[in-house]
């Protein structure tokens, strides 16, 4: 009896393959207590040596089955006396991740390394001590999987992301570090129910974010459908429970369709002499949701939730086999994709067809071949299967995962482990088109990547300074979206560099990758020159001259001092507001002459008309350029208002307005004059608030008016209010302070607005 249930497919499957079925003996349990609940339950059965080893010894009959087996003995003797949250001894579940990659066909490395994937994290055992029993390469993927407990976090989520940060980068080195992670995670699912609430919705929802992508990436098909569908369970309990209420009223029905499908499928193979195996299925709980939810139809009304596999012995009979069953059933138009020519980036291979079946339903079909469909089920595992085992299998070895030799290349640029999320998602999460060089190459992008995406996947300087894109000849800007089967060809010029606004065109993290260092890299240049010119404009009011310091050397006590590595560092550091200048230099003084006391400097007032060198966005600042420029989020300044800058910690300067109740609560020592250039040209974010009667065409009105003042909507949220009044806030785009009181005037006199004002937020009378 399989321990690998956690594997099979809940729903309907039927075979074309007869299936014997012995009759096993009930084993005797004994009751375990949950330490959390109280339950009083029969105790889980716990996947013994041995069965671990037979399931190994199928696929691979010349494995090293005595580590294997001291492995069990190893992990029994270090997770004694602990117990899971169900109150089952905590050997099952390293047991039962070891059965799983046992039975999926991995090599006797990770087995061992699935028995002892949590003595370092929760035994005293250390991954030297598993080094010298059991091997480097045993050692190395549980490291891998190890959880990094020696680091200090801000809160939870980064401590997450770190760990996961870790387990992707180890890919680089083993393949099969994420495949342990993977059926350990599985496991964790299959009992979820003893944790509490909180818990098992953040673990389904990272689960359903990160893991179940990521088994899809590795070409794991059956840990991603399962990962899904148990993630669903606990993300959508209420739906999740209708699909499968519904599933089990109708199961009688969708068997005899499957039945009779199957039948015929067969008897055109009979006829001619095509040798292979049909199975048919209802498709995953979680697959039925998502097909819902994107059609918005009803669950009664779903006609395309029964799939068909025609598994074939020569790639000769996939296509003959698609010709036979298009001639027996009307294809649906649109709905054929050919993914043998054509792979996935995960390496899968297959046709896939929709039909209209025997009795008007909609049935999907794929055909493979044997080979296609082990590589399908068993993803990865398949390399242990049919090339060499005794190492390592690095990302290198693997032509599919270009995507993670890309991720490992910009991961050395995102310090941040948020930003290395975000892009692991974007990676994780992309469906696929395919586009044409103009040479004929053929090239993969997720659906929704522009011609700039496009770019920067030939290469980082073609996207640099990219201009545009012909698109099947035509000319077209490179924010177009692509199509399958576009051939792209990249214009670019020389004088062109990146902006901030590309962030919001592109989607695959390669490009947003490489946008975001170029811009970090231009803002350090900008912040070391605002953090020198501050430095010396501090000094002159102290009557020390910094240039000449950082001349003879003396500034170097400086950078020792606040801990920086070169002299450019501590000038960035000022620049972006992580140091004071009069902080640097009252230390630096105090070191070189120590009896000097260095007066306190009196705020200069702001005044608004003092002569000032440009800088960025509009905005000059007294005695410096090239400075980092931010606007703040709370007033949104625009061109016309009175303004203050703030040189803040980590962004360089940020302007606010002057009468920002924000302003009252900043240091003063940090506020700056800035004024507008008046060479504003760009439109500028405004916040404006309506309130109104929910009357019909009230939207429609102030949209209206909105269009005939030049204004350009950004975003609207709309709420209610008890009495029957709507609030919208609106964040549009104006020229300057006059345009948007403008704006605002013509508003009020909207039918049925009863309030207007610029903010964030309408207090509710």
């Amino acid at each position: 009896m399989s321990h690998l249930s956690s594997l099979s497919n809940d729903n309907i499957v039927l075979s074309s393959a007869a299936e014997s079925q012995e009759k096993v003996e009930a084993p005797q349990t004994h009751m375990v207590t949950s330490p959390i609940t109280g339950e009083v339950r029969p105790a889980a059965k716990v996947p013994t040596a041995e069965e671990i080893v037979d399931q190994l010894q199928r696929h691979m009959p010349d494995a090293d089955l005595d580590m294997v087996r001291r492995a069990y003995d190893y992990a029994s003797a270090a997770h004694a006396g602990q117990l899971r949250l169900s109150g089952d001894p905590y050997i099952m579940h390293p047991a039962t991740v070891a059965y799983t990659l046992a039975e999926m066909g991995f090599d006797e490395h990770s087995v061992a390394a699935g028995l002892l994937h949590d003595t370092v994290e929760d035994t005293d055992s250390s991954i030297d001590e598993l080094d010298e029993l059991f091997g480097e390469q045993v050692a190395d993927i549980v490291d891998g999987v190890t959880k990094i407990n020696m680091m200090t976090f801000d809160t939870k989520e980064e401590a997450q992301a770190e760990n996961i940060r870790k387990m992707i980068l180890s890919m680089a080195h083993d393949m099969r570090v994420p495949v342990v992670k993977l059926a350990d995670r599985l496991h964790n699912m299959n009992t979820l129910d003893f944790q509490k609430l909180h818990k098992q919705q953040r673990i389904a929802k990272e689960t359903m974010d990160i893991y179940a992508p990521l088994a899809n990436r590795l070409g794991l098909h059956l840990f991603k459908q399962k990962l899904e569908d148990l993630s669903f369970r606990y993300l959508r309990p209420d739906a999740y429970a209708e699909i499968t209420n519904w599933l089990k009223d109708n199961q009688i029905v969708e068997r005899k369709l499957i039945s009779k499908v199957i039948d015929k499928i067969e008897g055109i193979m009979i006829e001619n002499r095509i040798n292979g195996r049909v199975f048919g299925r209802i498709k995953q709980t979680y697959s039925i949701y998502r097909k819902m939810t994107a059609q918005q139809t009803p669950l009664d009304e779903m006609h395309d939730i029964i799939a068909f596999r025609i598994i074939v012995q020569e790639l000769r009979d996939c296509y003959a086999m698609l010709g036979l069953v298009h001639v027996l059933w009307r294809p649906v138009p649109g709905r054929f994709k050919d993914y043998i020519s054509m792979p996935k980036s995960n390496g899968y291979q297959s046709l896939h067809t929709t039909v209209m079946g025997p009795e008007g339903e909609r049935i999907e079909i794929q055909i493979r071949t044997e080979e296609m469909n082990n590589m399908a089920e068993h993803g990865v595992a398949a390399h242990w299967m049919y090339k060499e085992r005794n190492h390592a299998i690095a990302m290198q070895d693997m032509p599919q995962f270009q995507w993670l030799r890309d991720l490992m290349e910009r991961q050395r640029d995102e310090t941040d482990s948020k930003e290395f999320m975000g892009s692991l998602r974007m990676d994780l999460f992309s469906d696929e088109i395919y586009v044409f060089t103009p040479k004929g190459s053929v090239k993969q992008l997720p659906k929704g990547a522009t011609s700039l995406d496009f770019a920067f996947l030939i290469h980082s300087d073609v996207g640099f300074h990219c201009v545009g894109a012909k698109i099947n000849g035509k000319l077209e800007p490179f924010a177009t979206q692509l199509k399958n089967g576009d051939m792209v060809e990249i214009i670019t010029d020389k004088n062109r560099h990146p902006h901030r606004d590309w962030l919001k065109i592109v989607k695959t993290a390669k490009a947003r990758s490489r946008i975001q260092h170029y811009l970090r890299t231009e803002e350090r240049v900008a912040a070391i020159a605002l953090g020198k010119e501050l430095l010396e404009k501090e000094g002159r009011k102290m009557d020390f001259n910094a240039g000449k310091a950082a001349k003879d050397g003396r500034m170097q006590l400086a950078v020792t001092e606040f801990s920086c590595n070169t002299l450019d560092d501590l000038y960035a550091n000022v620049g972006t507001g992580k140091l004071t200048p009069k902080k640097v230099l009252t230390k630096l003084i105090s070191i070189l002459n120590p009896k000097r006391e260095v007066p306190e400097e009196p705020i200069a007032p702001i005044k608004p008309n003092e002569p000032s060198k440009k800088a960025a966005d509009g905005i000059t600042i007294k005695g410096i350029e090239d400075t980092l420029i931010h606007f703040a989020k709370c007033c949104k300044p625009v061109p016309g208002d009175q303004v203050v800058g703030f040189i803040s910690r980590g962004r360089g300067v940020i302007v606010h307005t002057a009468d920002c109740p924000h302003v009252q609560t900043l240091e003063s020592e940090r506020l700056i004059s800035v004024n507008w250039n008046n060479e504003e040209s760009k439109p500028f974010p405004a916040q404006i608030c309506i309130m109104g009667r929910n009357a019909k065409g009230l939207l429609a009105g102030i949209s209206m008016a909105l269009v005939q003042q030049d204004v350009n909507i950004d975003s609207l949220e709309v709420s209610s209010t008890v009495d029957g009044r709507s609030q919208m806030n609106f964040t549009v785009e104006v020229r300057d302070a006059a345009h948007l009181y403008k704006t605002i005037d013509k508003l009020r006199a909207v039918e049925n607005v009863t309030e207007v004002r610029r903010g964030t937020s309408i207090a509710d009378d």
